[in-house]
């Protein structure tokens, strides 16, 4: 027993097994375009309290900007945030299936160094889901 869980009951084990991607994401997609200014998505992000934006364009996914990003921007002096989004996001991140299980995707962030992972459905951003997510996930603890 570690922080006061304990995984023992199997019961418990498979259904934390058998969650997937889908059943973490839930709500609004925060997203921006990528023409907006580095300083009004951080501003936008701190708003909604996320720390990361799909960016979009016509409605498809075309980058991911993070918390990292941001950091990069000021760190590398973007000029008090006046650069577009396009100059600092991810471009064309990867994108995981709903039908992904939890453990895998948590494997996949472990591997990359992701902390947010865009979830596509048919084409369509369904949600980002954040390293957050998954640790609630696997502990048990439900999605927030």
């Amino acid at each position: 027993m570690a922080c006061g869980l304990e995984l023992s009951d199997d019961s418990m084990r498979k259904e934390l097994m058998s969650m997937e991607l889908r059943d973490l994401v839930g709500g609004e997609v925060e997203s921006i375009d990528r023409d907006v200014t580095i300083a009004a998505a951080a501003s936008r992000m701190e708003k909604a309290g996320v720390g990361s934006l799909a960016v979009t364009h016509e409605g498809e996914l075309i980058g991911i900007l993070t918390e990292r990003d941001v950091v990069r921007s000021v760190a590398q002096g973007a000029g008090r945030g006046a650069q577009a989004v396009a100059d600092w996001m991810t471009p064309y991140p990867d994108s995981f299936f709903p039908d992904m299980d939890i453990t895998e995707a948590a494997e996949w962030m472990l591997a990359a160094g992701y902390r947010h992972l865009p979830v596509v459905d048919g084409g369509t951003l369904i949600g980002m889901v954040s390293i957050k997510d998954v640790l609630w996930g696997l502990t048990g603890q439900g999605a927030g």
